[in-house]
């Protein structure tokens, strides 16, 4: 059996969005629900974020490409739930 390296991209694509989704948002959603507070983050790069990830998913979907949807979903999971907590304790 030969694994191509389209297999492997794929792989580490997958791999690498979910560790900066499982890793870096879970540490500023638990940052922010601590401090009840969203001083010091830019608003912007969460909501470019997280409308980056919906638009890769809908890309991914149009396109019949399960790899991009499963790279992206997780992220619209974990920027909504940054989004959310940004709204809540927003000053």
């Amino acid at each position: 059996m030969k694994i191509e390296l389209i297999t492997i991209v794929s792989a580490l694509t997958v791999a690498c969005s979910y560790g900066i989704k499982l890793i870096g948002f879970p540490e500023q959603i638990q940052k922010i629900r601590k401090s009840k507070s969203t001083a010091g983050l830019s608003k912007s790069i969460f909501i470019f974020s997280f409308f980056s990830y919906c638009s890769w998913v809908l890309y991914g979907f149009l396109k019949g490409d399960m790899i991009i949807v499963a790279a992206q979903s997780l992220g619209v999971v974990v920027g909504g739930i940054t989004l959310f907590y940004m709204w809540k304790y927003r000053k």
